[in-house]
């Protein structure tokens, strides 16, 4: 598909600078390489869901935390669609964390983004399960008393087959998305996207590293894990290292294709 016919009349309204841009842009390059009749997109509600109005491709805007189920009823309709879910951290691990954890069990052939800020910024900065502790806004004035989850170590322990992180740039999220393409299953992919207004970066994109690049073997789950627990999301520190890349990948039974039989 050309760059044009990738365009939509919508003026983006993210805030001048925002990381979502590089998503974006990085989505639109993947999509170049495809043919957009065959591909789909389904987004929830927040900054992130956005995305949906600046991509001229079929899909659904769907409602909050319900963009996997959405996804899953696409692709058990017509299992020849590339179905792409994007989500903001609050969308997904939040009023979505059920459906995510059913999405690695289903293993359904979509590919999901989840970019994630740690904050809810569409509703000016509420904390999301992401959120470190000691986070503070309206809502919590007396900061976030919990610890943050860690979403990869979630979804590897939930049997995900496709397991991987990414910084919000252009690059790294087409190259990702690829790789993503040559997998049959569900494919979890999380986005670093530090929000310029509610979380502001303070250095984490100086602090990641490729793991690939590193010698990781995807295959393996126990260093994929210990990859995992690298970075808590607790805040940038002096010794904080945050692991990009591929942290596992194993092909299991896909869902759709087992509707065969």
């Amino acid at each position: 598909m050309s760059p044009q016919n990738l365009n939509t009349n919508c003026p983006p309204t993210w805030c001048p600078g925002c990381w979502n841009f590089q998503i974006l842009a990085g989505f639109k390059k993947f999509l170049e390489t495809q043919d957009a009749k065959n591909c789909a997109m389904v987004t929830g509600i927040g900054c992130a869901a956005k995305i949906f109005d600046y991509v001229n491709l079929n899909g659904l805007n769907s409602l909050h935390g319900r963009v996997l189920p959405v996804c899953l009823g696409l692709k058990v309709g017509n299992p020849k669609l590339n179905v792409f879910g994007f989500s903001g951290d609050g969308d997904a691990y939040a009023e979505g964390m059920e459906h995510l954890i059913h999405a690695a069990r289903y293993n359904s052939n979509i590919k999901y983004l989840v970019h994630n800020n740690q904050v809810f910024a569409l509703t000016v900065g509420q904390p999301t399960p992401t959120t470190e502790t000691g986070f503070s806004d309206k809502t919590t004035p007396l900061g976030v008393k919990l610890p943050p989850i860690n979403p990869l170590k979630i979804m590897l322990a939930a049997g995900c087959g496709f397991v991987a992180r990414v910084f919000a740039d252009v690059k790294q999220v087409d190259a990702v998305l690829k790789e993503a393409m040559s997998h049959k299953g569900f494919c979890f992919i999380e986005v670093i996207q530090p929000c310029l207004i509610f979380h502001p970066d303070t250095g984490y994109k100086e602090k990641t590293y490729n793991i690939q690049e590193s010698g990781h073997d995807k295959t393996n789950f126990t260093e994929a894990m210990r990859l995992a627990e690298q970075f808590d999301y607790s805040g940038i520190k002096s010794d904080t290292r945050i692991p990009l890349g591929i942290f596992y990948q194993k092909e299991k039974p896909v869902f759709e294709e087992q509707l065969k039989r």
